[in-house]
C-alpha cells in the first residue's frame, strides 16, 4: 500500500515517456519493444490508484494480441474483417498504449505542478499556458459530457441502441449541448488563467516542490532502453524477434 501512495511521477517524465512512445508507434518494433509499450502505463496505471483501468487495459490487449496470433490466420470473411478491425488497431499499431498513457497524464496531473515543473524547465511561457489550459479543458469536458448524459437519461433518453435510430434527436440531445458546454468551459478556463496570473512576464513562486524521483528515473531508463531497441533495428533494418 505504501508503494502506491508515494508513487507519483514528474510531469516533465510523463510528457518524454508519452512523446517517445507517440514516436515509437507508427513504425514496426520488435517484441521486445512492443513489451515495453505494454508494460510503462500499465505500471503507471496500477501504482496511481487505478488498478481497474490497468487490468482491463492489459486484458484488453493480452486478448488482441491473442486473436492475432493464434485465431484470426485462421478466420476468413466478415469475421476476419472484425478480428482485423479489433486486433490491429490495439497491438500492432500500439495505440491502446499510447492512449492509455495520455490518460495516465492527463488525469494524474494537476495543472499547478505541470506549471511548476515547466517553468523549472525553462519552458517558454507561450507554450506552458496553452498546454495548462488543455490539463484542465479535457476533464472538465468529460464532466460536462457525463452530466448531460445524466440530465437526459433521467428525461428518458439514453445513449443507447434505441436512440441510435433517431439521429436527428441524438444530434439535438447531446451534441448540441456539448458543444455549448465546450466553448463555455474554454471561455471560462481562458478567463480563469487570466485571473491567476498565468500571463503576468513577471517570474512566478510556487508551493509546489517538482524533482524526478527513483520512480521517474526508473520508467525513463526502461522507455529509453525500448527506444534504443527500435533505434538498433531501424536503423540495422533487422527485427529483433
Amino acid at each position: 500500500m505504501g508503494l502506491k501512495l508515494n508513487f507519483h511521477l514528474d510531469p516533465r517524465s510523463k510528457i518524454i515517456i508519452l512523446a517517445i512512445l507517440s514516436f515509437m508507434v507508427f513504425n514496426d518494433v520488435s517484441l521486445y519493444v512492443s513489451s515495453i509499450l505494454v508494460l510503462i502505463p500499465c505500471i503507471c496505471l496500477f501504482f496511481s490508484n487505478h488498478e481497474k483501468s490497468a487490468m482491463i487495459y492489459i486484458v484488453v490487449y493480452v486478448l488482441a494480441k491473442f486473436i492475432q496470433i493464434s485465431i484470426l490466420p485462421n478466420s476468413i470473411g466478415f469475421v476476419a474483417i472484425i478480428l482485423i478491425t479489433f486486433s490491429y488497431t490495439t497491438t500492432t499499431t500500439r495505440m491502446l498504449p499510447i492512449l492509455m498513457m495520455g490518460y495516465y497524464t492527463i488525469s494524474t496531473t494537476k495543472v499547478s505542478e505541470f506549471i511548476a515543473s515547466m517553468e523549472k524547465s525553462n519552458i517558454p511561457r507561450d507554450i506552458i499556458i496553452p498546454v495548462s489550459v488543455v490539463f484542465r479543458y479535457i476533464p472538465s469536458v468529460l464532466e460536462e459530457i457525463k452530466s448531460i448524459s445524466n440530465a437526459m437519461k433521467m428525461r428518458g433518453f439514453g445513449l443507447n441502441i434505441k436512440s441510435l435510430k433517431n439521429p436527428l434527436k441524438l444530434i439535438e440531445f447531446y451534441m448540441i449541448p456539448i458543444l455549448i458546454s465546450a466553448v463555455k468551459t474554454a471561455d471560462e478556463l481562458s478567463a480563469a488563467s487570466l485571473t491567476r496570473g498565468l500571463s503576468n512576464p513577471e517570474p512566478r513562486t510556487h508551493l509546489l516542490e517538482v524533482k524526478l524521483t527513483y520512480f521517474d528515473y526508473a520508467l525513463l531508463a526502461i522507455t529509453l532502453i525500448g527506444f534504443g531497441i527500435y533505434v538498433y533495428t531501424f536503423l540495422g533494418g533487422v527485427l529483433i524477434a
